[in-house]
């Protein structure tokens, strides 16, 4: 039984995408969160999957399609939160966060029939996807996160497991500005695209 995960914050000003504001206001980041998510979520649905699952800080609004189970992040650094969404899998899974909206479907399809994990380095020197076969928490726990060393840290705690690992593309996360501008233009039909021109036009959200 395949499950893609994603974990995410409830798109509410203030509290995501902070490193917009400066030049957004919170709630302009707050939209280009929620956009940001939105696509996630509909890249997610159309992947092949057994079971689909967000992983929420918050409480879902009406930006949740259907076919998701909704869990509660735990408390803790986040890779506790991770180890926690991948303990509660009983089988192969995929977790993605909520910061590449230009993912597609094609990006989330994979098969971990010659590999034990596969793993999708970030720009930023963080990973956007990390799959298991056998997911097993211990992977996660006490990775540093959110440093320019964290993927190659989580990647090297993988290979010391003696797993077999696989590479995706690397992506881009929107944290910065700069970084909402090439992520937009990578995916101009993307609801993410659309609600930047907007911010960015002064259009009323």
């Amino acid at each position: 039984m395949t499950t893609l995960l994603v974990i995410a914050k409830e798109p509410r000003p203030g509290r995501v995408k902070t490193r917009l504001t400066p030049p957004f206001t919170p709630e302009d980041a707050a939209a280009l969160a929620e956009a940001a998510l939105r696509d996630t979520l509909d890249a997610v649905a159309a992947a092949p999957a057994d079971r689909r699952v967000l992983v929420l800080d918050g409480a879902p609004g009406a930006w949740l399609p259907p076919g998701f189970d909704v869990v509660p992040q735990c408390a803790g650094g986040l890779d506790e939160r991770l180890a926690a969404a991948f303990a509660a899998c009983s089988g192969p899974a995929l977790l993605v966060g909520m910061d590449t909206p230009q993912l597609t479907p094609e990006l989330l399809t994979v098969d971990f029939t010659e590999c034990d994990a596969w793993f999708g380095p970030a720009h930023d020197g963080g990973f956007w996807a990390l799959g298991l076969a056998a997911p097993d928490p211990a992977l996660l726990r006490g990775v540093p996160m959110s440093t320019p060393h964290t993927g190659a840290a989580q990647r090297e705690r993988l290979r010391a497991a003696g797993l077999r690992v696989r590479d995706l593309p690397a992506l881009r996360d929107v944290d910065t500005a700069d970084d909402a501008a090439e992520v937009a233009a990578l995916a101009p039909d993307s609801r993410f695209a659309h609600r930047l021109a907007r911010c960015t036009t002064g259009t009323a959200t």
